[in-house]
């Protein structure tokens, strides 16, 4: 249930026009800062504004406004009503600032990037965006991915650091319920603060990344990496052969005329 009544703009200015009350328990009532509530009452703030009245709409008694009208300090407390559940639930996709749309190309990459375990439905939920745009990014086919850099969707005020730890989360619970994962998967489902924390893993460059597994006595016979052979003299190393008949041949036959 929302701490605040409905309607509270509305409601403050009947408040306001119709009680005693301070301004500082109008604004914790309503859910407003105290200065706007004080805009209320000389006109800056929501001019042409109908009140509502909270009583009628049987959200606050009116013993409530007299305690309060008698003791400043005291604060006023909301009647249960059932049509104000889910009241400040957000209602379909996100709304994005003017200001921030052009950031967000940059966020979808970083959640792409580090999250690649969010469904698309997950970043268009935190971002507000659409799986087309979601898609030409995630396969780099957007027109400006040149251009891109990947910024934290948090530090750029596009959603809160609760909502992105909350998705992650769900992708996680989901990917252990499909099967087993592997210890590099299960690293990448923790949360944001957690991903940050981990030390980076030293990476080889590629040229050596490719001979890994290439070892010296990787060709060799068993029995040769167990009793190597020696090669010290260039007759065991070439393997000449050693025939005493040839030798007393070229001996016998003397010199050629």
């Amino acid at each position: 249930m929302t701490n605040k009544p409905l309607m509270s703009k509305a409601t403050a200015v009947w408040l306001v026009d119709n009680t005693t009350l301070t301004f500082k328990q109008i604004a914790d009532f309503c859910g407003m800062h105290e200065l706007e509530v004080q805009g209320i009452a000389d006109g800056d703030v929501a001019a042409g504004v109908k009140g509502f009245d909270p009583v009628a709409s049987n959200q606050l008694d009116q013993k409530e406004i007299d305690k309060g009208e008698k003791d400043p300090l005291y604060k006023l407390r909301l009647k249960f009503n059932a049509a104000a559940v889910g009241e400040d639930k957000r209602r379909g996709p996100r709304y994005t600032p003017l200001s921030k749309r052009q950031d967000r190309p940059n966020a979808i990459l970083w959640l792409v990037k580090f999250h690649p375990e969010l469904a698309d439905a997950q970043i268009a939920r935190l971002v507000g965006t659409t799986k087309p745009t979601i898609a030409s990014i995630r396969e780099r086919t957007h027109w400006n991915i040149a251009n891109m850099t990947a910024i934290d969707p948090v530090a750029l005020g596009l959603c809160r650091q609760s909502e992105l730890d909350s998705e992650v989360q769900k992708a996680a619970k989901k990917r252990a319920a499909e099967g087993v994962m592997s210890d590099d998967e299960r690293r990448k489902l923790v949360s944001t603060e957690q991903s940050l924390g981990m030390a980076t893993e030293p990476r080889l460059p590629g040229g050596i990344a490719e001979l890994e597994g290439f070892t010296l006595g990787g060709g060799m016979a068993e029995e040769e990496r167990e009793h190597p052979k020696d090669f010290s003299d260039a007759d065991s190393f070439f393997n000449l052969p050693h025939d005493d008949e040839d030798d007393e041949d070229e001996e016998d036959s003397g010199p050629i005329r």
